[in-house]
């Protein structure tokens, strides 16, 4: 019945709350398109209110008188708003505001990657037995089409591996490290500087937006969902000019940070990291703030989505075609990835397979590259290449070590034990290789 009485409405009524960055994009969005929306649909599109705590500051944008309100129960509460956006961002209210809009009778739109990553099983339960639907294309890769093709585009296919660029943030500050050779903490307060990181970049340069993002497409490619403590995540600041040189220098590959999500007889491995690209590689030239995701099916192969993966229009663009989407096929079923998954198991990353870069930092004094190779014999690791910077005898120098296939916790131990060596002067660093 519900269905019906959308699908006869000659007007579409719309709520917004959040009117921030990207709630002034979805409103410049639907005042400068509007004909062209309403064309698509068969209908009109009213934004009929905005909700937001501060409804004083201009947001240049045009909104018409009466629109803006402080009280969220003027969205929730008004029968005749069909789709709630919600783009407050962060776990609470925005839960709860999701939640109520569906129970009573609303479709969500949302662009908060943190809330579904957290809170999927409540959020979709919610709108299954409130028979509405969430879309939330804009949660993962900002304006690049992404989950609906995914989800939809290539149905026909099993997904076998999943590999994104999905953090602008750390994705510039890695390729301006390598255009200039600067160091990482020079590039992170250029990026503050020029509004491409928060003044709190953790969430970014840790991997954990990364992360959350890759929760989401893990869903809709293998119909598993993992939590984020049960997967490896690690970010980039222990990146050094080094690290990017060799890797260009001596193994023609980029330092990327990767989401990395693939299966193998029935085994899903699921990390974020950096990772050794190389260079002919597609996502090797995905650089700046842009965001792209690499993926291959059964069927059809190998495809990159590419594109602006955040910033205030190119977000807004995916929110709104959101809404369009609910507007044009209420009665659509929704299948929020497989809907039985035949991952049978989350493999742990100790037990991942890789090739792997180490930089090691040691004296120059004779003895210490038998002794290291030593520990990596005894562990099943075969080097590959190695290579050391000249210096002074008693200088410590990093030596650039990349090993054949090797057991992930064979790595880890040899790590630990080569760190606790007299004549190793800093941490070990490591890199996986994409192969």
């Amino acid at each position: 019945m519900q269905q019906e009485v959308f699908l006869m409405k000659e007007t579409v009524n719309i709520g917004l709350i959040g009117f921030g960055t990207i709630g002034s994009g979805v409103v410049a969005t639907l005042n400068q398109n509007l004909p062209l929306l309403e064309n698509k649909v068969n209908k009109k599109v009213n934004l009929k209110r905005i909700v937001d705590l501060d409804i004083t500051t201009d947001r240049g944008v045009e909104v018409q008188p009466g629109v803006l309100s402080t009280s969220v129960d003027d969205i929730l509460e008004d029968e005749e708003i069909d789709i709630v956006i919600e783009l407050v961002g962060g776990y609470q209210p925005a839960l709860s505001f999701i939640l109520k809009a569906m129970e009573n009778g609303k479709h969500v739109v949302t662009a908060n990657k943190a809330l579904l990553a957290k809170h999927w099983d409540e959020i979709i339960t919610s709108a299954q037995e409130n028979n509405v639907r969430v879309s939330f294309e804009a949660s993962v890769g900002g304006g690049i089409p992404l989950l609906a093709p995914v989800n939809d585009g290539l149905a026909a296919n099993n997904i076998e591996t999943i590999y994104g660029i999905i953090n602008g943030t750390a994705n510039y500050i890695l390729t301006k490290m390598a255009a200039e050779g600067l160091d990482f903490d020079t590039v992170l307060k250029e990026a503050q500087e020029m509004g491409y990181a928060e003044a709190d970049p953790t969430f970014d340069i840790e991997g954990h937006d990364t992360a959350q993002k890759l929760i989401i497409l893990s869903i809709l490619g293998f119909g598993v969902y993992v939590e984020q403590d049960k997967f490896h995540v690690e970010g980039i600041t222990r990146i050094t000019p080094d690290d990017i040189q060799f890797a260009r220098d001596e193994l023609g590959s980029v330092v990327k940070l990767l989401a990395i999500a693939k299966i193998e007889d029935g085994e899903l491995e699921i990390r974020v990291h950096p990772t050794l690209v190389p260079e002919t590689h597609l996502l090797a030239s995905v650089n700046d703030v842009f965001n792209a995701v690499y993926l291959e099916g059964d069927v059809v192969g190998p495809v990159l989505m590419y594109g602006a993966g955040a910033g205030m229009m190119p977000t807004a663009s995916a929110v709104v075609a959101d809404c369009l989407d609910i507007m044009q096929d209420m009665e659509k079923p929704v299948a929020y990835g497989p809907r039985e998954t035949w991952v049978e198991k989350v493999k742990d990353i100790s037990d991942v397979q890789s090739k792997y870069y180490l930089r090691i930092t040691a004296l120059d004094q004779p003895g210490v590259l038998h002794s290291i190779s030593g520990v990596l014999s005894d562990l099943d690791i075969s080097i590959e290449s190695v290579s050391q910077k000249k210096a002074a005898e008693g200088e410590a120098v990093p030596i650039f070590m990349v090993t054949h296939q090797a057991l992930e916790k064979n790595v880890q131990e040899a790590i630990k034990l080569i760190d606790q060596m007299e004549f190793v002067k800093a941490d070990t660093n490591l890199i996986h290789l994409l192969e």
